[in-house]
């Protein structure tokens, strides 16, 4: 089966399981979206918004928001499981964004053209022109100060979550704000990063983090212990020792094997197990 029709079979699914709880969502007006066109990237982008279930019963509260590329597969259910977190008290309240494309399909032929950088090697064997800096962009110049003009959100409380592809570009994505006078995203969950990407290009993690010293970052990365040894779990298990020989004071770093995951198994439980360990209610 391919990655497209695994994630068509298994979208389908989870958004046939909660239809009825989205179309009650969508008359209290708590899952909005609307289409943004980037003069960065040359094209339209199709954010989804679930805001916390007493966003209108408090008009002065401000929220963390948490921010899933790959957008259309992860946006329905990540915001369900987010959704009923909430509702058990196991996690604090936080606006949702999914970041997609007109459909499934279309993301799937478009994020290797948003998600990398820099332009693919010929050992890579994938075409990839490098737009990853374009979408970076996109999200800090266009995206963001939508979110911030028009919901209550808190602005120094962002987290940015991704897989694969997705997960490379959430670590591209902390290495470009290294050195920045303002920290756009204070959280990176990067599942399964492709750090393989451009004869590892992003090894250089951990030397940036030594130079720039961030102030109150949290990094999580994760991989699945099916995935190949070579190419995705041996590269990040020898990231993380890098990272934790620097001893980067400012930075709250984690990273994780699921010995029973493969790769398509891993986003969910990350996703999940990060925002719970950062987001505890007082009472949990």
């Amino acid at each position: 089966m391919t990655v497209l029709k695994f994630l068509s079979t298994l979208s389908l699914i989870f958004l046939t399981t909660c239809s009825s709880k989205d179309e009650i969502q969508k008359e209290n007006k708590l899952q909005l979206q609307f289409k943004q066109y980037s003069t960065f990237v040359n094209d339209t982008f199709y954010i989804d918004v679930q805001l916390p279930q007493g966003y209108y019963d408090h008009p002065k509260r401000k929220y963390p928001t948490l921010f899933f590329i790959d957008g259309n597969f992860f946006f329905p259910m990540m915001s369900a499981i987010i959704d009923q977190y909430e509702t058990a008290g196991l996690m604090v309240p936080a606006i949702v964004v999914g970041i997609g494309y007109k459909s499934l399909k279309t993301m799937d032929s478009l994020r290797v053209r948003d998600y990398l950088y820099p332009q693919a090697l010929p050992s890579d064997e994938l075409e990839a022109s490098g737009g990853a800096q374009n979408f970076y962009n996109y999200l800090t110049q266009e995206l963001i100060p939508e979110i911030d003009k028009n919901y209550r959100n808190e602005q120094n409380n962002r987290s940015l979550l991704g897989h694969s592809f997705g997960g490379y570009f959430v670590l591209y994505s902390m290495l470009k704000q290294l050195g920045q006078p303002t920290e756009v995203f204070k959280h990176f969950i990067s599942a399964s990063p492709t750090l393989w990407y451009h004869n590892f290009y992003l090894n250089q993690i951990p030397a940036q983090l030594a130079k720039y010293h961030p102030s109150n970052l949290t990094l999580l990365m994760s991989v699945g212990g099916k995935e190949d040894s070579t190419w995705s779990v041996k590269p990040l298990q020898n990231l993380e020792i890098a990272i934790q020989n620097q001893r980067i004071k400012g930075l709250e770093f984690s990273s994780r094997v699921y010995n029973h995951l493969d790769h398509m198994d891993v986003a969910i439980p990350t996703f999940t197990q990060g925002l719970r360990a950062w987001m505890k209610t007082q009472e949990d």
